[in-house]
């Protein structure tokens, strides 16, 4: 016992004594004796270089984006993450922090977060950042749970059909238990305009989502006023990619901004841990989730940071919390940080611009191959490319050539038949787009 706890022998026996066993040995005695010890039947040992053998070639077995060409999107990205982002984050000081209630001894970490903040706030327009949510779908689970606390005697939810089915998923899972319907979404094919239509008197939010769930680019001028006319709040669902080239949240007059920080530097990491972005106005600031960090002056007259504007306590009072989050991410909010501030204004351009353009080379010949077409209107990244046959068929054939395909649309929208969502990033070089567009092709 006192090999693992820092106890002494001494210690030990009144502690067994205090509880009326002989031994520790007498504390397993509900663990039938065949099961205490059990065979574990290890292989014999290795050496290193044999052991760092073995497991690269065990690693070498998964499909990544290293060894595959990867056309799903669909809320996860392929982007490249520039080699000083992981170099950053694997920085002792940041690595292991914690939430920095003690400003004294959280600088680094506070002023990390800070100019999280003033990054996502920049690139959104938005007033108000927090740091920061699970990942997209958390975030708009909490817009809706803020908005129920900024527009009183309100309860319902309306979300656009074209908002992430996972998303509309997470938020009815948050919403279960608080007697807030969530409505809008029923329809296969209904439109943001059909959304609208059923924002009324007792509604709190309005969540959709652009460019939406389908790739497609909308534009929401007036859609805020329409919404705030009605007392309702607005809550655009972003893709901080797409912010390089497309109108902002800010520009929209949003009152909730919300986004997937996944592509912000990084990587898919076989699912995460991803970012949640979420932005607000000034004037609902005490109502925010999360963390926020001002900057403010010590008694010596130097820089500091402080958490400010929102008491711990709002997260800790059980069912009367403003939410019960209780991380800020800051590791993945650290990540973004460094990403946004080596690409720049003119870096995220450019990446949003290879997005475009690339997506639409693809399409464009895509849509030459007998059987397939691309559906219409404006896209950023993303579209519904129609296929011949089922896309589990397609896809499970694409992997036999180290291609990861789109997304399977059947699981959601059965109503659009053998449909799937093909995502292309800066990550997909010409050569990659021209390979996919032949192995389709042979396989007919």
């Amino acid at each position: 016992m006192s090999h693992y706890i820092s106890i002494t022998e001494t210690e030990c026996a009144e502690m067994l004594a205090a509880i009326g066993v002989a031994s520790t040995a007498d504390l397993f005695t509900d663990v039938p004796t065949a099961k205490r010890f059990p065979q574990l039947k290890l292989p014999e040992a290795l050496s290193e270089p044999e052991l760092v053998r073995e497991l690269l070639a065990m690693a070498g077995s998964n499909a990544h984006a290293h060894s595959h060409g990867i056309f799903l999107g669909a809320g996860a990205y392929n982007h490249f993450v520039p080699t000083a982002v992981d170099q950053i984050l694997r920085r002792g000081e940041f690595y292991t922090a914690y939430t920095p209630y003690q400003p004294e001894i959280s600088q680094g970490t506070l002023q990390a977060i800070f100019e999280y903040q003033s990054l996502v706030c920049s690139l959104t327009g938005m007033e108000i950042a927090n740091a920061s949510h699970y990942d997209g779908a958390t975030a708009i689970a909490e817009a809706a749970i803020m908005a129920i606390n900024v527009v009183r005697n309100r309860r319902k939810i309306v979300v656009a059909r074209n908002v992430n089915p996972q998303y509309r998923a997470v938020l009815r899972t948050y919403l279960q238990a608080m007697e807030m319907p969530v409505v809008g979404d029923e329809t296969p094919g209904a439109t943001i305009e059909d959304a609208l239509a059923q924002v009324d008197d007792q509604t709190a939010l309005l969540v959709v989502q652009n460019p939406d769930f389908f790739g497609r680019i909308h534009d929401l001028r007036g859609l805020a006023a329409q919404v705030q006319a009605k007392g309702a709040l607005l809550c655009v669902h972003f893709d901080p990619i797409a912010l390089g080239l497309f109108q902002t949240p800010g520009e929209i007059g949003a009152d909730i901004a919300t986004a997937e920080g996944q592509p912000l530097g990084l990587g898919l990491n076989f699912g995460g841990p991803y970012l949640g972005i979420f932005t607000t106005k000034q004037k609902y600031v005490h109502k925010i989730a999360g963390r926020v960090v001002g900057v403010t002056k010590d008694v010596d007259g130097q820089l500091a940071y402080v958490l400010t504007l929102r008491a711990r306590e709002q997260d800790i009072r059980r069912e009367r919390a403003t939410s019960n989050i209780c991380t800020n991410q800051g590791l993945m909010a650290l990540a973004a940080t460094v990403y946004l501030s080596l690409m720049g204004r003119q870096g995220m351009r450019k990446v949003a611009e290879l997005c475009y353009h690339r997506a639409h080379y693809a399409a464009s010949a895509l849509a030459t191959l007998p059987g397939y077409s691309v559906e219409p209107g404006p896209f950023f990244k993303e579209f519904v490319l129609r296929c011949p046959r089922p896309v589990a068929d397609i896809n499970a054939a694409l992997r036999e050539q180290a291609i990861v395909g789109g997304y399977d649309l059947s699981h959601d929208e059965p109503s659009m038949g053998h449909a799937m969502l093909l995502a292309v990033t800066e990550m997909n070089s010409k050569a990659e787009i021209d390979r996919l567009v032949a192995v389709l092709r042979e396989l007919g």
